[in-house]
């Protein structure tokens, strides 16, 4: 739910509800006041009555109108107080009842003592009660009318400034140095905001050519020293002088040279992917681009005796050529690598995924471990690498690289 609906939400239900309470507390204090109103004028019609009796000496006629009715009786027991009550009336004339106020008291006349009950209609009371409660519900819709349309529109504009700087970021780019700009906005807290965010991202890209200068440098760096070492150890072992064992010496240095220098370029890769620092983007044609890759593997797919088996639809991706190149090449050195003399390796294409399988190994992998880094056979003369570059790979184009075992043969797949 957004931030605006919820406001939305909860604001309505507020109002709504401190209105319905209102409303009700409203109705009862108006019928409260209405009630005081008629209970003022039998006060005065009491007291006219009193009056009356006093000067005249006797009681009036009882009457039985729509809207006024009194009854007289005489009472045995003295001292009855004088009480206000709400009562329903019979109305002869319209033979049915009616609500009413009433007043009871008692009064003495030459000694006797008389009960007096006075009924006055309230219809007219009940009836400015109900328009003023009906004016009032009628106010209360218009004003949560109000409110709605003020929240959809002041408060979306007023959110404004948010949304503008989480496009922002969704759209951000750390390859791309300058391509945040300041939202407009006279509120405080989004102006701290966007400041802070704009900090965050000038820190972010300044980090990101940190680490690009960084990994240009350690690979011209690194590539020196490795270079020189491996022109010396070429010139050693052309030295017709040297004894067998320390041609043997000089090649165990020229291998660990060489897998020095493969690690280098396995480490530097992983940064540069990590921090997307390969931005080469392209459509690619997958489909042929594996279907080379067995051509240039075929020579060592032939030293093993390997059947090659593929199934290849029609599929186009985006990404990075070289970084897609790379994967294919781990993948297939994988399955080349760790086969059996005679083994098959099978590939499948389709639109949501690639297949490698290949025979090998009995044993099934430890799926949670074989991505990790250095990760590899214990006879294995790799950088233990390969398989954790791929699943980098994966990753930055947000496809998933899983492991399978099945009826005896290893399976590797990326999900698109």
């Amino acid at each position: 739910m957004k931030l605006t609906s919820h406001y939305n939400k909860v604001s309505i239900l507020i109002t709504v509800s401190v209105l319905l309470t209102g409303a009700v507390i409203y109705y009862f204090a108006i019928s409260s006041i209405a009630s005081g109103m008629l209970d003022e004028h039998l006060s005065e019609e009491v007291s006219e009555l009193i009056s009356f009796v006093n000067v005249e000496q006797k009681l009036p006629a009882a009457s039985n109108f729509d809207d006024d009715q009194t009854e007289f009786l005489k009472s045995i027991n003295r001292h009855t107080p004088t009480r206000f009550f709400d009562t329903i009336y019979h109305v002869p004339q319209k033979i049915g009842y009616k609500a009413g106020r009433a007043v009871e008291g008692e009064l003495f006349l030459k000694g006797d003592s008389y009960k007096f009950v006075i009924i006055i209609s309230r219809e007219g009371a009940e009836g400015l009660v109900q328009v003023i409660t009906t004016i009032t519900l009628l106010l209360a819709v218009v004003l949560l009318g109000i409110l709605f349309l003020a929240n959809r529109y002041f408060i979306n504009g007023l959110w404004q400034p948010f949304y503008s700087i989480l496009n922002q970021l969704k759209a951000f780019d750390i390859t791309r140095s300058g391509n945040y700009g300041r939202a407009k906005t006279a509120v405080n807290e989004f102006t701290e905001l966007d400041g802070a965010v704009e900090a965050m991202v000038e820190r972010a890209q300044n980090e990101y050519e940190n680490l690009k200068k960084f990994t240009e440098d350690a690979s011209h760096e690194m590539m020196t020293p490795l270079a020189v070492i491996r022109s010396k150890l070429d010139t050693l072992i052309q030295d017709d002088t040297l004894q067998k064992e320390h041609l043997d010496q000089i090649n165990d240095i020229y291998s660990a040279t060489s897998k020095l220098s493969r690690l280098k370029h396995a480490l530097l890769l992983l940064v540069k992917i990590e921090h997307n620092l390969v931005p080469d983007v392209e459509d690619i044609e997958l489909d042929q681009l594996v279907a080379d890759k067995m051509v240039q593997f075929q020579e060592l797919m032939r030293a093993k005796d390997l059947v090659i088996d593929k199934n290849l639809s029609l599929k186009k991706i985006k990404t990075s050529k070289y970084l897609m190149d790379i994967l294919l090449n781990n993948l297939f050195s994988n399955a080349i690598r760790h086969n059996i003399n005679g083994g098959t390796i099978s590939i499948w294409l389709n639109a949501q995924e690639l297949k490698i399988q290949n025979t090998g190994s009995a044993n099934q992998l430890d799926s949670s471990a074989i991505f990790n880094r250095f990760r590899k056979g214990r006879l294995s003369e790799g950088t233990g690498l390969g398989l954790t570059i791929a699943k980098n790979i994966c990753a930055l184009y947000n496809w998933n690289l899983g492991y399978e075992f099945t009826d005896g043969t290893h399976n590797f797949l990326i999900h698109f």
